[in-house]
């Protein structure tokens, strides 16, 4: 069993890291399917106001854990090739990107199904707080949804 690893991102996920890890998949050639979530930023109006941005924290070595197990349990359910989770922490303004959940398999159907779980472990589990910041300068924690 493989040790935790660090999923944390300071600040947004750019596009320019998912190209990336995009692309390192193609030497890879048992890989025949590939599915990508991108969480966004919304700019929600709460109460008459708008987020601008979500501060997120976490308790890191928590979380991390927690993303591991969630990780090692998916690949013992489904056969997958790969799977990559990151997260953002600190200030992520509308419109970026907070989470890059990207999985790998030898068929199509195995990584709807595996993303679909991995998505719902994350919002469920995972100890990761956002705070959500409004354009009029207050704050509030987050809700999942």
């Amino acid at each position: 069993m493989s040790k935790p690893k660090n999923v944390f991102v300071q600040g947004a996920i750019t596009p320019e890291f998912i190209a990336n890890s995009i692309a390192k998949h193609q030497s890879k050639t048992s890989i025949g399917a590939h599915n990508i979530f991108l969480g966004q930023v919304r700019a929600d109006t709460i109460d008459k106001k708008t987020v601008k941005a979500i501060d997120y924290s976490a308790y890191e070595e928590m979380a991390n854990k927690t993303f591991h197990d969630i990780r090692e349990a998916i690949f013992e359910k489904h056969n997958i090739t790969c799977m990559h989770i990151y997260h953002s922490l600190g200030i992520v303004n509308v419109g970026e990107v907070c989470l890059f959940v990207f999985v790998s398999a030898p068929h199509r159907k195995i990584v709807f199904e595996a993303l679909e779980e991995i998505v719902e472990a994350i919002k469920q589990e995972a100890p990761v707080f956002g705070k959500e910041l409004f354009e009029n300068g207050t704050h509030q924690w987050k809700v999942n949804n």
